[in-house]
């Protein structure tokens, strides 16, 4: 191949066509999933594989949500089987330490479950903060989202949203429940109650996190910590096997919605 000068504006042009593409075969699919931790990418992940055009937003540059802090900064998370299982589906390298218990690395973790996701058909969309959802009566249902930039939510400038449409939204944002918030906030016709998050319990959490993982309304599912959140159920600090399996959990409930 032969180099040409690059002239800054061909630069621009690039990044504006490939960018406005994806915006716009991307402003409606089958599931949109808010927040890329460890619930959303593994959802994403079963969620493509399915066949299913699913976006994933994420607010941060980043993927991984609550696993690159690992434990205080410790640099390594716990996993429990059958959880371990996701991991291994999709190549992360399991150190076991006994009683049903693997050590993991955070990093790796992180970098395998976005790849496979990628790789599966799954879109990120990173610095994209969900202002607000979109929705409908007669039955009440969410049909997407509404959304800004992160680096202009950041800033307290006010902008009006673009809006995203899809057949399922999942709130993955973690501990806060954002998506569902704000749904319960501005649409009480919707009747749905945050109860918030209980105090930790590790073996109770993992399995009711899991349990109580799927429809919040019609159009609006829940996963991973926002579960907890929504239903007033116990945390578990630095173990993800449940983030993983409420992941999978959500993905099996909308594709069985959506396809069943």
């Amino acid at each position: 191949m032969v180099k040409h000068p690059i002239a800054e504006s061909e630069i621009t042009r690039a990044i504006v066509k490939y960018a406005l593409r994806d915006l716009d075969e991307y402003s409606k699919v089958d599931v949109l999933i808010v927040g890329a931790g460890p619930s959303g990418m593994t959802a994403a992940y079963y969620l493509a594989k399915a066949g299913l055009k699913t976006l994933i937003l994420e607010r941060r540059f980043s993927f991984g949500g609550g696993i690159g802090g690992a434990a205080n900064h410790l640099l390594r998370i716990v996993v429990e089987y059958p959880a371990s299982e996701i991991l291994s589906e999709v190549g992360v390298r399991l150190y076991e330490y006994g009683d049903g218990l693997f050590v993991v690395d955070p990093a790796e973790m992180i970098a395998k479950l976005a790849s496979r996701a990628i790789d599966a058909g799954a879109k990120f969309l990173l610095g994209v903060h969900v202002d607000d959802v979109v929705f409908r009566d007669n039955p009440p249902r969410i049909t997407g989202v509404a959304v800004i930039w992160s680096t202009v939510q950041m800033a307290g400038v006010h902008t009006d949203p673009i809006f995203l449409e899809a057949k399922a939204v999942v709130d993955a944002t973690g501990h806060d429940a954002e998506v569902v918030a704000v749904a319960s906030r501005k649409t009480p016709e919707l009747g749905i109650k945050l109860y918030g998050e209980k105090s930790a319990y590790v073996d109770a959490a993992e399995d009711l996190v899991v349990k109580y993982t799927g429809k919040v309304v019609d159009g609006l599912y829940v996963t991973g910590m926002a579960v907890a959140a929504v239903h007033g159920l116990p945390r578990m600090g630095p173990i993800f096997g449940s983030m993983l399996l409420s992941g999978k959990r959500v993905a099996e409930l909308i594709i069985s919605d959506l396809k069943g």
